[in-house]
């Protein structure tokens, strides 16, 4: 097998996994969305989810773009893959009450169980680690720092709409 084939096929492979994964979740939190709306929940701070939508389009597209021909570093691949298992730990704690959006259920408490109970907001330094990690697969160093400049001040309006959100229920 040529080399240069090779090295695109690992590169589209994990590409296409990151896509995969984000394109699968989207169905889940808009369901998830639904029916907690349905259920009395109330969306907090809509006006910056647009930003955070951006960002993570601007990260896949720079990936894609950047380092669809760049070798796999294996160890950065390994990294991400233990995100993953984090990924599904955390999304599991929340279970029906994840979703992209902030949506507090009247009369439901904040999850503080599994990560939850170690740290604030676990799903959010995942998304941090990802958003480092994922390019650093594919040797994007410079992705990888402005797209996690770009996450870092996104998630600090985020977290602290959330912060606002709860302690106004």
């Amino acid at each position: 097998m040529d080399i240069n084939l090779a090295i695109n096929f690992w590169a589209a492979l994990f590409l296409t996994y990151v896509i995969a994964e984000r394109l699968i979740e989207l169905p889940i939190a808009t369901r998830n969305t639904k029916r907690l709306i349905a259920q009395g929940g109330v969306e907090h701070s809509p006006r910056h989810y647009p930003l955070i939508v951006a960002v993570h389009t601007g990260w896949i597209l720079s990936m894609v773009w950047f380092g669809h021909d760049h070798p796999v570093h294996y160890i950065w691949l390994g990294v991400y893959a233990a995100l993953q298992i984090l990924r599904v730990y955390i999304l599991g704690t929340l279970g029906k009450r994840w979703t992209t959006r902030i949506i507090v259920l009247p009369g439901e408490a904040k999850v503080t169980k599994g990560p939850f109970a170690l740290v604030p907001h676990p799903n959010y330094l995942l998304v941090i680690a990802e958003i480092m990690v994922a390019p650093l697969v594919l040797g994007l160093w410079e992705v990888a720092a402005i797209f996690g400049a770009l996450n870092a001040a996104v998630l600090v309006i985020r977290i602290s709409a959330e912060e606002r959100a709860w302690a106004a229920r």
